[in-house]
């Protein structure tokens, strides 16, 4: 199982970036997996950003980021991806793409919850 997230940059104050993570060799569907976003900064804890349900219909969001990121997922092609909008320096981390299977109709910020986790990708946010 392998999830490749890409996006990630150097953006100024006020920018936007969208992140993509592609999902390949699981043994279920895409759409049986809940996914979720999760970023960590070198000295913090992992922090949830945001995850959606496995037909998409459910979405959380951390306080930190509602009304600036949107999650969104493609079953077609196996990608979830997260628009980030209006971002702050306090935005910069690595973002990690993760998955689980999914076992009912909604997501959790639990990052204990997920079972599969991609390398990350780098988000720079300068003031």
């Amino acid at each position: 199982e392998q999830l490749v997230e890409s996006g990630g940059g150097l953006v100024q104050a006020g920018g936007s970036l969208n992140l993509s993570c592609t999902a390949s060799g699981f043994v279920a569907d895409f759409d049986d997996y809940v996914m979720g976003w999760f970023r960590q900064t070198s000295g913090k804890e992992r922090e949830g950003v945001s995850c959606i349900s496995w037909s998409g219909a459910s979405t959380h969001y951390a306080e930190s980021v509602k009304g600036r990121f949107t999650i969104s997922r493609d079953n077609v092609n196996n990608i979830l991806h997260l628009q980030m909008t209006s971002l702050r320096p306090e935005d910069t981390a690595n973002y990690y793409c993760a998955a689980t299977p999914s076992n009912g109709a909604s997501c959790s910020l639990d990052g204990d919850a997920f079972e599969y986790w991609g390398k990350g990708t780098q988000v720079t946010v300068s003031s």
